[in-house]
């Protein structure tokens, strides 16, 4: 992205712009936002930070401004470098362990520790390497469903980034038939290439991860591979809500969801979408400002 434009506000100021965000359905996708403490000592104090690849135009601050309503902070703007922010911004990002998984950048060495799954994600294009609460709590959700003696035979990850997530299942459910999917191409290549840095095999038989771009669960081969026994989804909380009564539609009866992505203050919203598609809570983990969530399909949900 070539310009920024930044806004200093409390959290809950913050937070509510980040939800009329994900609600505002003529928002220009040029426009890709987020929010963040602005230090980990101050942890009320918040920015929220918008890229746009050209100069903006009042327009563009206009739509931003909007999100606050009418007390609006004043909005910096400032010009960057020729930069891939993404890939810059994961450079000498330090290893985690998550539950059974050990997750580093290939600049790092693996743990080699064994009941341990060593697993190299680059920095790239794609967001999930690891090191975000969300996909963090979602290793450690799926390590615990496996040890509480869930069995995976057809499992899908939508909006998968960097496959990281799909690469986890595959670890744990070895025999599954496993599909990856996102909205953005870029990730393709990427999954492709992890895939093979992590001895993940591609293709279409079970144990075998079968990467596509789809738009949430829009796509006929998503379709003909349901109904699925598991589901993950790591995206943002306003896709969760609309995809929820899809999720439930895609899953077996007495099937799972694992959801992430939503703040925790945003984890209402997403559960009562989820009750109303048939979908009930299992388990929850809270992980920093992160909320993430175990649900499972009503057996006799329609």
């Amino acid at each position: 992205m070539s310009w920024k434009l930044i806004a200093f506000a409390p959290r809950g100021v913050i937070e509510a712009a980040l939800l009329a965000h994900e609600d505002a359905h003529d928002w220009d996708p040029e426009i890709v936002i987020s929010g963040s403490e602005v230090a980990e000592d101050r942890p009320n104090d918040w920015q929220l930070e918008a890229w746009i690849d050209r100069p903006p135009i009042r327009r563009d601050k206009a739509a931003i401004a909007a999100l606050f309503g009418k007390r609006a902070p004043n909005l910096l703007v400032e010009k960057l470098p020729d930069i891939d922010w993404l890939t810059h911004s994961q450079q000498g990002l330090e290893p985690i362990r998550a539950g059974r998984f050990y997750v580093h950048t290939p600049e790092h060495p693996p743990l080699d520790q064994r009941g341990v799954r060593d697993l190299v994600v680059p920095a790239s294009q794609a967001f999930g390497t690891g090191q975000h609460a969300t996909t963090a709590g979602c290793l450690e959700m799926l390590g615990e469903m496996k040890a509480r003696g869930l069995v995976v035979r057809n499992c899908a990850d939508i909006g998968t980034g960097t496959g990281l997530l799909a690469f986890a299942a595959l670890h744990l459910w070895p025999r599954a038939l496993t599909t990856a999917s996102d909205i953005d191409a870029v990730c393709v290549d990427v999954v492709v290439e992890n895939a093979a840095a992590n001895a993940v095999p591609i293709g279409a038989r079970p144990g075998e991860l079968t990467m596509l771009v789809a738009d949430g669960m829009d796509h006929p081969l998503l379709e003909a591979r349901g109904p699925y026994d598991l589901i993950v989804a790591n995206i943002l909380a306003g896709p969760l809500i609309g995809l929820a009564p899809h999720f439930a539609k895609s899953l077996v009866p007495g099937g799972h969801l694992l959801l992430a992505g939503l703040l925790e203050t945003q984890e209402a919203q997403v559960r009562r979408a989820c009750r109303r598609a048939g979908l009930r809570i299992a388990e929850r983990m809270v992980n920093g400002d992160w909320s993430i969530l175990w649900l499972r399909k009503r057996v006799l949900a329609h």
